[in-house]
C-alpha cells in the first residue's frame, strides 16, 4: 500500500536520461516520435533478463504516449522526456506546451490519473479517443497515467510502467 502511495513521488525513483528538443523541431517530422521511441525503449529494457521483449512491448505505450504529445503540442517552446526508475516501476514524464482546450479537456479535478483496470468499468465514461487510448493503456500494461498541469501553458503525461517483465 505505501507502494501505491509513493507511485508519483519522484524522490522514490533515480533519473535514468532526459532529452529536450525545441517543439518546433521535433514538430517538423512525423520520425521523431519513432526516433525518441526506439531510445527511451531501448534504455527502459535494459536490465531485464529479456531487454529486447521488454522494449519492444514498452515501445508500444511510449510511441503511442509520444505521438499524443506530438499531436497535441503547440508550435512555441520545448519538449522535455524523462525516464526514471525505482524497484518496482519504470516511470516516463513527457512535458510540453499545449493550448488551452487541450489542457483543459486533458485536466480535470479528481479525474486526472487512469490506474490499470479503469475504464469502461469503471462507471466513467471514456469521451475522447485520447482518454480512451489512456485507459486502453493503463489497462493493458499495468500502468499507472497520469496528467498534470506543468506551468502556465503546458501538460505533462507522466506514466508508471511495471518493472515486472509478466505482461498479461
Amino acid at each position: 500500500m505505501e507502494e501505491e502511495a509513493s507511485r508519483f513521488d519522484d524522490h522514490a525513483f533515480v533519473p535514468m536520461v532526459s532529452l529536450e528538443m525545441n517543439v518546433e523541431m521535433f514538430k517538423s517530422q512525423w520520425q521523431f516520435c519513432d526516433e525518441i521511441t526506439e531510445y527511451l525503449s531501448d534504455i527502459l529494457g535494459q536490465s531485464h533478463s529479456d531487454p529486447a521483449r521488454y522494449s519492444n512491448f514498452l515501445s508500444v505505450a511510449a510511441n503511442e504516449l509520444i505521438e499524443l504529445a506530438f499531436r497535441a503540442t503547440n508550435e512555441r517552446g520545448k519538449i522535455r522526456f524523462s525516464l526514471s526508475r525505482n524497484a518496482t516501476f519504470n516511470r516516463l514524464r513527457i512535458a510540453f506546451p499545449c493550448d488551452e482546450e487541450f489542457r483543459r479537456k486533458h485536466i480535470k479535478i479528481g479525474s486526472s490519473e487512469i490506474e490499470p483496470g479503469l475504464g469502461n468499468g469503471s462507471g466513467h465514461l471514456v469521451a475522447t479517443p485520447d482518454e480512451a487510448l489512456l485507459s486502453n493503456l493503463a489497462t493493458i500494461l499495468g500502468a499507472s497515467v497520469r496528467i498534470e498541469r506543468d506551468g502556465e501553458d503546458g501538460i505533462e503525461i507522466i506514466a508508471d510502467f511495471p518493472s515486472a517483465e509478466d505482461f498479461q
